[in-house]
């Protein structure tokens, strides 16, 4: 059992058998089996979607909340691990998590039949629509300014000092209003089906 957790893959892949297990323990204690329909498929990606959404507002709290505000604290000598080692890997994930949580939404949205209103702001799907809205502001930040300016800050792209500083500014500025714009998105993606807007 403990050769399962003492690698990343071995348990991601047991929570998958485990979750495949409880279809099947299920689907014998209720007689209803996976149907590979359309509604399915459509759980599926939203499923998909919470996962990926989880990964990657995870990881920018993690940013936020632990990582940036613990640096001043750690002795110089041992901030080259989080640089060289921590923060590549964590920015991996991030980026593709919120890519992954983009492009399952988008897929969900035309799925269900309301990507064009939602993303039109239209009556009925205006809160899914804003946290829409809000989402991509949020990947295009990850993409285009966190992502390229942290390239300069940990050394993969090489720049000057100031050029250094600045990037770090502008890649934890971008970071500080994805995690403001991360709690009205987050309300409008749950309220739009619970009626919280």
């Amino acid at each position: 059992m403990g050769a399962i957790f003492q690698s990343l893959g071995r348990t991601i892949t047991a929570g998958v058998v485990l979750l495949i297990v409880f279809i099947i323990i299920a689907g014998l204690g209720t007689g209803a089996w996976i149907r590979l329909d359309y509604g399915w498929w459509a759980f599926f990606f939203r499923w998909l979607h919470v996962m990926s959404g989880v990964m990657w507002i995870g990881l920018l709290w993690y940013f936020n909340f632990v990582q940036t505000p613990s640096m001043p604290k750690i002795p110089d000598e041992q901030k080259p691990a989080i640089g060289k080692v921590i923060a590549p890997a964590a920015l991996f994930w991030f980026r593709w998590g919120a890519m992954s949580t983009l492009v399952t939404g988008l897929i969900l949205a035309t799925m269900n039949g309301y990507i064009v209103q939602a993303l039109s702001l239209q009556k009925g799907v205006h809160a899914i629509g804003l946290g829409m809205w809000l989402a991509i502001i949020m990947w295009f930040n990850v993409w285009f300014i966190i992502w390229p300016n942290q390239k300069k800050v940990l050394g993969i792209v090489q720049v000057g000092a100031d050029e250094k500083a600045a990037a770090a500014k502008k890649a934890g500025m971008a970071s500080r209003i994805n995690t403001m714009l991360s709690i009205p998105m987050l309300f409008c993606m749950v309220a739009q089906q619970n009626g919280g807007l």
